[in-house]
């Protein structure tokens, strides 16, 4: 790994290694919960809370190992090696430490200033573990502290047996952490427990990036033991091997850190993506990156441009919380980019137009960027931290990065020259664009066709009440049409496939009649403007293509373009997938529609041995009756549709650059390794 990083030597933390129950401050008054309460619904949630505790204990600089394992039963457990949970009397709440943490909300060891627990964590209200606890049908834990180990049992937040304590032996009498184990509660979590492995991994590997002295192992047990499945995540380079992993289509790589795994349904959507020929062009230099640290709060950021891709990834981090809406450390981030390239720009003489300016989108196009900022006292926006708000930190992380980067493209010109090449490159291509769109907008027929003909208008004005379905082609589209509810239900259908945007810079993707069609019925604003939702026509937009593998790349297209062009269409919940059912079975008068494999066997269970019934696999929408369409399809009393939402930005970067970027390779290894899990008879050839 090629990498440039600079280090400045961060101050010794005045914090001591003394840790006891004086320093759990218990906040005792009435705050209902109910955003955490909310957040801690979803299963990994709780499974996060406690790993970001475990983590503040890394921070501090007390703990080295974390170790995850997802137990065959549907339980979690999660253990550390750093000081453990104080175990003394609590001189407010009269119980130990460790049942006032667990039991009382509003109670932890972050809380106090100078006097807390901790100098820098992510956790601020002292709620996570509590409401873990109280969501959690058994949870157990244990301590080791000052040669002791000490262990408690509790059901649905309340201690069910007392604190036991027992000397270590001798060999291990130096041991100190914490392990949790926890069931959640089946009365609370209606739908089947189970973890995805995945998912939780996906956060591991993050917070391993973020900290680099970690180790965090995650172990998942199952009653088959070739099914068990172990990983191990240890990052020295830190947020440069972070860069490097986001951009592994880019630059080429494929070792592990790299890998992606595509579940075998999802391969069908690019069997055929592998025959489009692109050329890989290299990064544009090595991953910069640097830490530092000023007035307490310390800074870790790495970047890096690729010359080709034509949008940019920024994720931020405030004390290893992902900052999803950004805040003033993003803004920093953006403001000192732009200002720094726009000057050396002009002293390099590379921008001879003394009047002309780089906008952030175009300095920013191309980029991967992690900024990660460590801050005594965040201010974060909302319980769930989605949003740093310490207008302190601007001004440190935009000073920071002038400086870091100055000093190195001022020594590297030949990257300086790149930088700002594919920068004024991507000016030409956005006032190409602006052209484009003007010249669409500006021709009276465009708009009047497109509103009136191919796209139904419905006559319905709260957005938030209407619907439209993007279909494909006009077969399905007639019968969409015909089988709706003119009242709230809107038709688009699509001739033909859309412009794979991940390739195409904004000149070509305006010039598409597909893409103009949705941006306009839609209602979408400009690529890079801010995003309008009351300006949208429809508050869900739901696509609805074909069972075969045309379809499944119409889809992908599709999610490809809202992803890249407006992404906020998932973070607000409006972008959703219909699922029309596979089969008909007819058996005298009753016809009963199944969506998939699973319900076609059951339903045929059902029949007597010798009954006879017609099945009918449907391969387009094209082939359903109007009535039909509804009653499956578009009935939003019966019908199944997904919403799509991004859990995890990182990974979704990875899946859109990589499997619709330019690199074949990849898709082809991937179309290999995956060849034996498809059921060839339900491919379309």
């Amino acid at each position: 790994m090629s990498a440039s990083v600079a280090t400045e030597s961060q101050q010794e933390r005045a914090s001591s290694n003394a840790y006891g129950s004086d320093q759990i401050q218990a906040k005792i008054y009435i705050n209902t919960s109910v955003e955490r309460i909310r957040a801690c619904e979803e299963k990994a949630r709780d499974v996060y809370e406690i790993l970001d505790n475990a983590v503040d204990e890394a921070q501090a600089g007390y703990a080295s190992t974390i170790n995850v394992v997802l137990h065959s039963d549907n339980s979690v457990s999660i253990t550390d090696n750093g000081r453990g949970i104080p175990t003394d009397l609590h001189p407010v709440t009269k119980k130990s430490a460790l049942e006032t943490v667990l039991t009382v909300l509003h109670a932890g060891g972050k809380f106090g200033g100078s006097n807390s627990g901790y100098s820098v964590s992510g956790g601020l209200h002292g709620v996570g573990l509590s409401v873990v606890n109280a969501l959690s049908e058994d949870l157990e834990i244990t301590v080791w502290r000052d040669g002791k180990q000490y262990q408690q049992k509790y059901s649905r937040g309340n201690p069910v047996t007392t604190l036991t304590c027992h000397e270590l032996p001798v060999e291990i009498k130096e041991r100190n952490g914490t392990h949790i184990r926890f069931w959640p509660d089946k009365e609370v979590f209606t739908t089947e427990i189970q973890f995805d492995y995945n998912t939780i991994g996906g956060r591991v590997r993050e917070l391993a990036f973020l900290n680099p002295k970690l180790t965090i192992t995650l172990q998942k047990e199952d009653n088959d033991p070739e099914k068990n499945q172990y990983d191990e995540h240890f990052y020295a380079g830190g947020l440069v091997e972070y860069v490097n992993w986001l951009n592994t289509d880019k630059v080429g790589g494929g070792d592990e850190a790299g890998s992606i795994e595509v579940k075998p349904h999802s391969i069908l959507a690019f069997l055929d993506t592998y025959t489009y020929l692109g050329v890989w062009e290299k990064p544009l230099h090595d991953v910069l990156g640097f830490r530092k640290e000023v007035d307490g709060i310390a800074i870790d950021m790495a970047l890096q441009w690729c010359s080709d891709a034509y949008s940019d990834t920024i994720l931020g981090y405030a004390n290893s919380i992902r900052t999803v809406d950004g805040g003033t450390h993003i803004d920093g981030v953006k403001a000192s980019l732009t200002r720094t390239l726009n000057n050396l720009g002009k002293k390099s003489k590379v921008i001879k137009d003394k009047d002309m300016s780089l906008s952030g989108e175009h300095v920013r196009e191309g980029l991967t960027c992690i900024i990660s900022v460590k801050v005594p006292s965040p201010e974060f926006e909302g319980q769930t931290k989605t949003r740093l708000g310490n207008p302190e930190v601007r001004k440190v992380v935009e000073q920071s990065i002038q400086e870091y980067l100055t000093e190195y493209l001022e020594l590297h010109p030949d990257a300086l020259d790149s930088i700002l090449s594919k920068s004024l490159n991507a000016l030409k291509a956005a006032l190409a664009a602006k052209r484009a769109r003007e010249l669409f907008l500006n021709d009276p027929l465009a708009p009047t066709s497109t509103r009136c003909g191919h796209f139904l208008v419905n006559l319905l004005s709260i957005a938030n009440l209407l619907e439209i379905f993007i279909v494909e082609g006009d077969s399905a589209g007639g019968s969409a049409k015909q089988g709706r509810d003119r009242r709230f239900q809107a038709i688009l259908p699509l001739r033909g496939k859309i412009l794979n945007i991940e390739r195409r810079d904004e000149a070509a993707m305006y010039k598409n009649e597909e893409i103009q069609n949705l941006i306009l019925g839609l209602g979408l604003g400009v690529k890079g403007e801010d995003f309008k939702k009351d300006a949208l026509r429809y508050h869900k937009i739901i696509i609805l293509t074909d069972a075969d593998v045309d379809g499944a790349h119409i889809r992908t297209l599709l999610l490809t373009f809202f992803y890249r062009y407006q992404r906020a269409l998932f973070d607000e919940g409006c972008i959703y997938v219909g699922v029309p059912p596979l089969y008909k079975v007819e058996r005298g008068k009753q016809a009963y529609y199944c969506f998939d494999d699973s319900e076609l066997k059951k339903i045929k269970s059902s029949f007597p041995q010798n009954a006879s019934y017609n099945i009918q696999r449907f391969k387009g929408l094209g082939e359903m009756m109007p009535a039909q369409l509804w009653e499956t399809t578009l009935d939003p009393q019966q019908r199944v549709v997904k919403q799509l939402v991004v859990e995890d930005a990182a990974e979704a970067n990875i899946v859109f650059s990589s499997l619709m970027g330019t690199r074949v390779d990849f898709r082809k290894e991937l179309i290999q390794n995956a060849a034996s899990m498809i059921n060839v008879d339900h491919l379309d050839i």
